[in-house]
């Protein structure tokens, strides 16, 4: 890495935790100095001595069309000359949340946070709220961000750590949390308020659902009373119009978004059925609340991203990733590399061997082989 970089991340190291405001972005699991970004367009960065890279990572989701994009970059120069933040509603809330319900089947209501953490931690207190009932079920090398309850058994960033659990998080604040395999319906009774899962899990890998898994989930249940999450920060308004819940047929109770909907922007989501959704403040007893909630820049650059991917979009975004795909594919054959590379719509892993995981324990098998990229 160049002298500027180092000097930055020097700098950085002094006065930032890590030099970093984000684990991940250390390359703690992968070595080296991180580069710094002067400026990105399109699907490049370039880093502050000028050195441009194809941009792989594009914030981890956010950047479905590329960096700066001129229509996004134009809606939020509009709504920042009207103001930045009012704490008060404004009209683009009302159509986001409208374009949201719209294209989910299934989502009736929609409440927006600033980040896809707020909008697990809002869901599963919600999901408790609702039910009465303490108890939550989530699936070993899923993230569903650093929420206390949530971080047990993690993948993303908590799996590249190295990290078991978190330090700081109390034998209580998980003693509700049931952790499951994942791909393996688990046995639910009347204590357990909510099953969180990301219909595909990307945050070990890319591991898919296998047949009958997702459905087997909405099954459970509702033979138990218990509310279906989907966490589809990553594949909400990715895998399609509809989401992970549209393309695999299985309708949850509740949803969470991020990443995409923001356009590049802070913004997070919550959302599901009406008779679910009315226990929240105002209406009732379950508290949720953000100043920043609804940001006008923020809900701008994610209605211009939304109008952007129509159907076509969508096809396309498969396409190219099955391109990539195919191109891995012969370039690991052609070096006499085993590798299988599994693809869910625009979404692809990559694992060394002849076999993909399909839950954690597998997954982590390889990661500790050296058989699985780190990023």
């Amino acid at each position: 890495m160049t002298d500027v970089n180092r000097a930055l991340f020097e700098r950085a190291q002094r006065v930032i935790p890590g030099g970093v405001n984000s684990p991940v972005r250390a390359f703690g699991s992968v070595g080296g100095t991180p580069y710094f970004v002067d400026r990105a367009d399109g699907a490049y960065v370039w880093d502050v001595d000028g050195r441009r890279y194809i941009d792989y990572v594009q914030s981890y989701g956010p950047g479905i069309l590329g960096h700066a994009h001129p229509a996004i970059l134009e809606a939020i120069s509009v709504a920042a000359s009207r103001g930045t933040s009012f704490g008060a509603p404004t009209e683009a809330e009302v159509v986001m949340a409208e374009m949201g319900v719209e294209r989910i089947a299934g989502l009736e209501s929609i409440r927006f946070v600033s980040s896809g953490t707020e909008a697990t931690m809002s869901a599963i207190r919600l999901a408790r709220g609702a039910t009465g009932r303490p108890g939550i079920v989530k699936f070993a090398g899923c993230y569903h961000g650093h929420g206390d309850a949530l971080l047990a058994a993690g993948g993303s960033g908590v799996a590249n750590q190295g990290l078991t659990g978190c330090d700081g998080v109390t034998a209580g604040a998980v003693a509700d949390t049931i952790v499951a395999p994942y791909n393996v319906v688990p046995e639910l009774d009347g204590t357990v308020a909510a099953v969180i899962v990301e219909p595909v899990a990307a945050n070990m890998g890319l591991v898919a659902p296998a047949p009958g898994f997702l459905e087997g989930l909405r099954a459970a249940c509702d033979a138990s009373g218990s509310l279906l999450v989907f966490d589809e920060v990553i594949t909400g308004f990715r895998l399609g119009r509809g989401g992970a819940a549209g393309r695999f047929g299985v309708t949850p109770d509740l949803w969470c978004f991020g990443k995409v909907i923001g356009g590049g922007l802070p913004v997070g989501a919550f959302g599901g059925r009406w008779d679910v959704m009315e226990h929240l403040a105002p209406l009732g007893g379950v508290y949720q609340g953000g100043t920043l909630s609804g940001n006008p820049l923020a809900m701008a650059a994610g209605r211009a991203t939304l109008e952007l991917l129509d159907n076509g979009a969508f096809d396309r975004l498969t396409a190219t990733s099955q391109r990539l795909a195919d191109g891995l594919t012969a370039a690991f054959k052609g070096a006499g590399l085993e590798a299988v590379l599994p693809r869910v719509g625009s979404l692809l892993g990559c694992f060394f061997g002849d076999v993909a995981p399909t839950d954690f324990d597998e997954a982590k098998v390889l990661a500790d082989n050296g058989l699985y990229p780190k990023v």
